[in-house]
């Protein structure tokens, strides 16, 4: 009897399970492998961060939704490394997982342009974990500056600084002077919440840089109509215990969050391939890694550019096509077919909120902004979630925080003295 071509994927996120939803019905024995136990829906990963949704409406057990691949087998581990030669791949255990065909979906995460120092006071988004311990910040620090009786350190509690200026960090933004200025002011008693300062931080000239100059403006005043302060070209230069420095200022804030860039994970390290500065593995234009045709690489692991030249965008849209792309390679592989059109990239369009009842729509031919890309926003995010009840978990919490500025996952899950950014 024949044996069964073994794929391994590392990775489910977007371009991960894209690729196994690609390979269904293949002749193929399929392996994932992910060192967390559940897929994660990483564009409302802030929502977890700002208290309007709960972990659980954003994340699934990743063995639930394969329960009916028997062709899949998922592996709870940490890959360290790629055997090239053997044709393996290196789990911390010490286990080795063998392929014929691998593919690396490996992600990315947060990237402090060489100060990597940085991070013990201004953690990124990109984990459940991130996002909780996040939240506990935000809230804890509220919950300090009620019993703080120095006005110095009271403000610096109600001061937040997010650093870029992208769609997280507006989202961030937006989302914080929100909770701040429409939910909690009836929560305390010694302080007035609205009295709260949000810094958006952006090195580059503009907030959203990519979008339309239009639509970035019109993001822009929205921010300031909500109360939150942008201060752009003005890179940060320090950021210490409590305070954040940028441009020529210098402001203590208690809370500090990193939206300013990433850095890929180890991947091209464990293959020895060349890398850019980000360190996103250079690939072949089907998207196969150099020198290597039996692994592919895919999503924010790699560095590849679209049709016009420009680099394809680290979102999801882009590494679910890259993972439909990569299926069908390998089936044709598996068909006895010699090669295959390079990749192009489609951009379906993008998307970013501002505040609860405000978005900007970019399709190219349309674009839209205020409550009707707000609707069209929510209308897009809810399509994409993975199941009925999750749907519906996030359609409640939304309209109960547009009705009623209240917001039912505020939960500091940790003791608050270690939830504080000191």
């Amino acid at each position: 009897m024949k044996k069964r071509h073994r794929v391994v994927i590392v990775g489910a996120g977007f371009g991960g399970l894209s690729v196994v939803k690609g390979l269904k019905g293949a002749l193929v024995d399929v392996t994932v492998i992910d060192q967390r136990n559940h897929h994660l829906f990483q564009p409302l990963l802030y929502q977890v961060a700002t208290a309007s949704l709960a972990p659980s409406e954003i994340a699934w057990p990743i063995r639930s939704m394969l329960r009916n691949r028997r062709d899949i087998t998922t592996v709870l581990a940490t890959v360290i490394g790629v055997d090239m030669a053997g044709q393996a791949v290196l789990l911390a255990d010490g286990d080795r997982v063998p392929y014929d065909t691998l593919v690396l979906a490996t992600g990315a995460r947060h990237g402090y342009f060489g100060h990597d120092e940085w991070e013990a006071f201004a953690p990124g988004l990109k984990t459940i974990e991130d996002a909780t311990a996040i939240r506990g910040h935000i809230l804890a620090a509220f919950e300090e500056a009620e019993r703080e009786q120095d006005p110095a350190r009271q403000q610096a509690l109600l001061t937040f600084a997010i650093v870029g200026a992208g769609p997280t960090g507006v989202e961030l933004a937006g989302t914080i002077a929100d909770l701040a200025h429409d939910t909690l002011p009836c929560d305390f008693r010694a302080i007035d919440t609205r009295r709260t300062r949000v810094l958006l931080v952006e090195a580059g000239p503009t907030v959203l840089n990519g979008y339309p100059a239009k639509l970035s403006t019109y993001a822009e005043h929205a921010l300031g109509k909500l109360g939150v302060e942008i201060s752009l070209g003005a890179p940060v230069t320090q950021i210490e215990e409590g305070a954040i420095t940028f441009g020529e200022h210098r402001v203590e804030a208690r809370t500090i969050i990193w939206a300013a860039g990433v850095r890929a994970s180890s991947a091209a390290e464990w293959l020895g391939v060349a890398a850019d500065r980000n360190g996103r593995m250079i690939v072949e234009p089907d998207l196969s890694v150099p020198g290597h045709r039996a692994v592919f690489a895919l999503g924010d692991t790699v560095a590849i550019s679209a049709p016009d030249g420009s680099a394809v965008p680290g979102i999801a849209p882009a590494a679910k096509q890259e993972g439909a792309y990569v299926a069908k390679a390998i089936r044709r592989r598996l068909a006895g077919y010699a090669g295959q059109t390079p990749f192009r990239y489609r951009h379906q369009g993008s998307l970013a909120q501002i505040g609860k009842r405000k978005a900007i729509a970019d399709f190219g031919w349309i674009k839209l902004r205020g409550a009707p890309a707000w609707w069209l926003w929510g209308l897009a995010h809810i399509y994409f979630l993975v199941s009925v009840r999750a749907r519906l978990g996030v359609v409640l919490n939304w309209l109960w925080i547009y009705t009623r500025n209240q917001r039912a996952a505020r939960l500091i899950t940790r003791p608050a003295r270690e939830a504080a950014l000191d």
